[in-house]
């Protein structure tokens, strides 16, 4: 009987160990939950919850790591200013980037809370949002119904009636713009997740790419989500005419934006316009991930 008790014990154990290591060579691998990391927290749990929050700077009064330049912007957590939204019900919101910056899109995060509702964005404007925490369920004028979760995102053409409600508290990220119509060409309502989207290919480059939205000529931006391990950078040394919009979702490391050189980790919103020099270095122990608008497809001097 002791030596079956023996038996049974040294089981039990070598089954654990198999468990675990199978857990850990997952997580390794990037296979963990949608939505939870391998330690078992939210999937962008410090967008959300940031390190340098408000709360954390009450010893150092008049600390702000957010900088504000003619050709880009870092705007980091503990200056966030939220404030209603026009003919949006039971949210608030915080804007990173408006055009007043000299941007021509705007990007903000929206926090809904219990029985809340979105309002439309005004006419001609397209909305893509992305779902950081909770679940939203977005509604168009057939009465169709879908939820998006953690990691799963939505674009709405323009005037294209539509709404988002959420029972519970919920956080997202929205990219707005005015349409650049082309003709014979038009957008649809695109629903969609981070993992159902395939890797593609990044000639010279070592970081993995995801495209969000169609690359034809109906849209006139996309959104790329961007994953880089520890100590993996850019290797071009990008200056181009396209606008960038980025919320940082994770990790940590250092960006380049003209000729200065910023720490960022999770959390962090930049704005980059047109020409400026910008290159990433992921830095720490952890995946660093980001979201990436940019304008595309469409001739630089129709906005002449």
């Amino acid at each position: 009987m002791h030596q079956f008790c023996t038996f049974s014990l040294q089981l039990l154990y070598i089954s654990f160990l198999i468990l675990s290591s199978a857990k850990f060579s997952l997580c390794q691998q990037g296979f963990c939950s949608a939505s939870l990391t391998c330690d078992g927290r939210p999937l962008y749990w410090k967008v959300t919850n940031p390190t340098l929050a408000p709360s954390h700077l009450q010893d150092l009064p008049g600390f702000t790591r957010s900088v504000y330049k003619k050709d880009h912007a870092l705007i980091t957590p503990e200056s966030h200013v939220f404030s209603s939204l026009p003919n949006w019900n039971n949210s608030i919101a915080a804007y990173l980037i408006t055009p007043s910056m000299g941007s021509h899109f705007v990007m903000y995060l929206a926090k809904m809370q219990e029985s809340s509702e979105s309002g439309q964005p005004p006419r001609d404007v397209e909305r893509f949002l992305f779902v950081l925490q909770g679940t939203v369920t977005l509604s168009d004028i057939s009465g169709e119904k879908r939820k998006l979760e953690v990691d799963s995102y939505a674009y709405i053409p323009p005037n294209v009636e539509h709404s988002l409600k959420s029972d519970k508290p919920a956080v997202f990220v929205v990219f707005e713009r005015r349409y650049d119509f082309l003709e014979n060409h038009g957008s649809e309502i695109i629903i969609g997740s981070t993992e159902q989207q395939p890797l593609l290919e990044t000639p010279g480059e070592v970081f993995k790419l995801r495209k969000l939205l169609p690359t034809t000529l109906a849209y006139d931006f996309n959104v790329h989500m961007m994953d880089f391990e520890p100590g993996e950078f850019l290797n071009v040394k990008e200056v181009h005419y396209n606008q960038h919009g980025l919320l940082l979702l994770e990790g940590q490391g250092i960006y380049r934006l003209g000729d200065s050189w910023y720490p960022v980790e999770a959390g962090d919103a930049i704005w980059m316009s047109p020409f400026v020099p910008q290159w990433y270095a992921a830095l720490g122990k952890e995946r660093s991930r980001y979201l990436l608008y940019k304008d595309v497809n469409r001739d630089p001097l129709g906005h002449c």
